[in-house]
């Protein structure tokens, strides 16, 4: 798995685990709607603001974003 898909991956399930939809969290962290979805689809990478912005909102550190990730990419 790619390290852009995994991000994806696990941005979708804490956005889930918040029970938020891809509109609330965009508006929530000043992004893109369209932004969001392709994060979640692999298709655009975050820049560290992004990864930062997207942790505050979803109210988890952006190095358990990042553990996970790794968690993912090791299995």
């Amino acid at each position: 798995m790619e390290i852009e898909k995994a991000f994806g991956v696990i941005l979708k399930q804490e956005r889930n685990n918040k029970s938020l939809s891809q509109e609330e969290l965009a508006y929530l962290s000043d992004l893109d709607r369209t932004y969001i979805s392709m994060l979640e689809r692999g298709k655009r990478q975050p820049s560290l603001k992004t990864i930062f912005m997207l942790a505050s909102t979803l109210d988890i550190l952006p190095s358990e974003i990042m553990i996970k990730i790794e968690e993912l990419l090791n299995n």
